[in-house]
């Protein structure tokens, strides 16, 4: 297809289009004359990536660029491609090591990632940036006051678990290769993240509804 026909397909400007080309987040396609290039179905798909990250994600170019390479390298197994993919997106703020809070909630992260299993998670410790987001959460919850012990935190770890293989179900369902699939979990990761956070506040007011609500 011509350029013309890839922004129609994907929705996206040309002149867009030619700006993700120019930044190396889309490849080149196969040239036909000196001025035009044909694009196939693989442009169309990395579009709707590019799209995801940078317009749903909020991904600068520079870190979307990151994302891109990592899933398209082969050296990598298909779990390290996906974790170094998922690590790559915006994260939350990091710890700040010289608050006592931080302390307290380092100690229950780590005790609850040894409760559940993860070892891995627990070896990566703060190389990974959920791992720092989750540890600047809990300590805003110890500066608050609120439960936040590896107790508190397991049924919350628990649903995520079970989340998790609801995610990876999907990515398998929806992706036929190997790196379909991370780009899948790329994307899905982004989009997923805000569908997640409404049901649960949906499912909180009927939760409230049905044990504080009076009839009428």
């Amino acid at each position: 297809m011509k350029l013309a026909e890839l922004s129609d397909r994907s929705g996206l400007p040309a002149a867009t289009i030619k700006y993700y080309l120019r930044e190396q987040l889309l490849p080149a396609g196969r040239r036909i004359t000196a001025t035009q290039a044909e694009y196939g179905d693989d442009h169309l798909r990395r579009l709707r990536l590019v799209r995801a990250l940078i317009q749903v994600g909020k991904m600068p170019v520079a870190t979307a660029r990151q994302v891109l390479a990592a899933v398209e390298d082969e050296s990598l197994d298909q779990n390290v491609r996906l974790g170094a993919a998922v690590w790559a997106l915006p994260q939350g703020p990091k710890p700040v090591e010289d608050d006592p809070a931080t302390a307290v909630a380092r100690r229950e992260v780590e005790l609850l990632m040894r409760h559940l299993g993860w070892c891995k998670s627990l070896e990566a410790g703060d190389d990974s940036p959920a791992w720092g987001t989750l540890v600047v959460a809990v300590a805003a919850l110890v500066r608050l006051g609120y439960p936040c012990e590896a107790d508190d935190l397991a049924p919350y770890a628990r649903a995520a678990a079970q989340l998790a293989v609801t995610d990876l179900d999907l990515v398998e369902q929806f992706s036929s290769t190997p790196l379909e699939q991370v780009e899948a979990a790329v994307a899905l990761t982004v989009l997923y993240e805000p569908v997640l956070l409404s049901l649960r506040r949906l499912a909180q007011a009927e939760e409230s509804k049905h044990r504080f609500g009076t009839e009428g």
